[in-house]
C-alpha cells in the first residue's frame, strides 16, 4: 500500500489541483488537516465549498482519509467547543474522516478531529480506546498536531506539539501517526519531518508556498518513508531503528519518478546525476 500524506494546504488550489493529478498514483491520499485558511481574504464558507467539490473529485480517485486541523473549525457544538463540522459531510463522498476507523488489507486507520476543549479530547480518548481492542497488524493514526517536544512540533523558539498526543502514544503504541500543524519544523535546525517515540514512528511534511506541495510518500509494504520537498528529497528506513539524519533520495523507484511527471519537477534529475 503506497500513501500520500499532504497537510495545511490552506486552501491553496494550485496544490488541491497538483493533488488530483497526482493522486491515481497511490492506494490512499491521507490529508492530515487545515484543508482551509482562516487568514485568507476569500469567505470561509466560500472556501468549504470549493474545497468539499476537490474533495469530491479526490475520492472518486483513489480513497481518502481528511483529519481537521485548527484552520478547519466553523462551528462549537452543543457543548461550546469548537468543530470543523463540514468535515463530518465528507462521509458522503466515502472519505473516513474525523472519529472514524478504517481497515484496509491488515492496518487499521484512526481518524482524529482537531480538539478545542475536554469533552472532544474525551471522544478521541473513547475513540482509542475502542480501536485499540480491533488493532491489525499496523495501527496508524491521523491527528493535526504533532506530538509536544518532538522535532516534528519544533517551532525554532518552542514546541507547538500535543501534550496529550505523547500520552496517548505511550499508552497505546501505534505503529505510526500522521500529523502536520507545525510548517517549519522541516525547514529549520533541531526540526524534522520525522521522528520516532518508542515504537510509534511520527510524520510533519510541513508547508512550502507553490505547486506541489511538500509531501510525504509511505509505501507501508517496503517499508519506508519519503519526504519531498522543493530543492530536498529525502527518505528513510522504517524497518531500522532511528537515524539520522535522513537519507538523500539518489535513486528514486520508478513508481515514485512519476509525480515529477505530474507536476512541477520534484524528483527530475540530470542524467549524469541519475548514474
Amino acid at each position: 500500500m503506497r500513501c500520500l500524506v499532504v497537510a495545511d494546504l490552506h486552501y491553496s488550489l494550485p496544490q488541491f489541483d497538483w493533488l488530483l493529478s497526482a493522486a491515481p498514483e497511490f492506494d490512499l491520499v491521507i490529508f492530515a488537516g487545515d484543508a482551509l485558511d482562516i487568514g485568507s481574504m476569500v469567505d470561509f464558507r466560500a472556501q468549504i465549498v470549493v474545497v468539499k467539490k476537490y474533495l469530491a473529485l479526490l475520492s472518486g480517485l483513489t480513497r481518502v482519509i481528511l483529519c481537521s486541523g485548527n484552520h478547519d473549525l466553523d462551528e462549537r457544538n452543543s457543548e461550546g467547543e469548537k468543530i470543523a463540522r463540514w468535515v463530518g459531510e465528507v462521509r458522503e463522498f466515502g472519505i473516513a474522516c474525523d472519529g472514524d476507523s478504517l481497515v484496509i488489507g491488515d492496518t487499521l486507520f484512526t481518524v482524529c478531529p482537531w480538539w478545542d476543549g475536554p469533552l472532544v479530547k474525551q471522544r478521541i480518548d473513547d475513540q482509542l480506546a475502542k480501536d485499540a481492542v480491533q488493532r491489525l497488524k499496523r495501527w496508524i493514526w491521523v491527528h493535526h498536531a504533532p506530538p509536544a517536544d518532538s522535532p516534528t512540533s519544533w517551532g525554532g523558539k518552542r514546541f507547538f506539539g500535543d501534550i496529550e498526543l505523547v500520552q496517548w502514544i505511550q499508552r497505546y503504541q501505534p505503529s505510526m501517526v500522521i500529523s502536520g500543524h507545525v510548517h517549519q519544523s522541516p525547514f529549520i535546525a533541531d526540526g524534522s519531518w520525522f521522528d520516532r517515540l518508542d515504537a510509534t514512528w511520527v510524520f510533519n511534511a510541513g508547508l512550502q508556498p507553490g505547486r506541489p506541495p511538500v509531501c510525504i510518500v509511505l509505501d507501508i509494504e517496503d517499508g519506508t518513508a519519503f519526504w519531498l520537498a522543493a530543492g530536498d528529497e529525502q527518505w528513510i528506513n522504517l524497518r531500522v531503528p532511528l537515524q539520522r539524519p535522513a537519507a538523500p533520495l539518489t535513486d528514486p523507484p520508478p513508481w515514485l519518478t512519476s509525480l515529477g511527471r505530474i507536476a512541477d519537477p520534484i524528483l527530475v534529475r540530470p542524467p549524469s546525476a541519475a548514474g
